[in-house]
């Protein structure tokens, strides 16, 4: 999505919730929890929708998202 919040682009696509998205601050980076594998987890892409990582493992809870900066 542009950041007028036109253009908008879906990134996944599986049977699971793809919730809370978060833009990393540099833009090539897409943070997200999923409950995709029943639990819901952690995941992260590229901001084009591919290469994701599983980063978490069976969170007992429905995460929010949020980048840190780098000191």
């Amino acid at each position: 999505m542009d950041a007028d919040g036109g253009n908008v682009r879906q990134r996944t696509d599986n049977p699971g919730s793809d919730i809370n998205p978060a833009w990393s601050p540099d833009g090539t980076w897409i943070a997200f929890a999923s409950n995709r594998d029943r639990d819901f987890n952690i995941y992260v892409m590229d901001a084009d929708g591919g290469n994701v990582q599983q980063l978490t493992d069976h969170l007992a809870y429905e995460p929010s998202l949020a980048w840190s900066p780098v000191p």
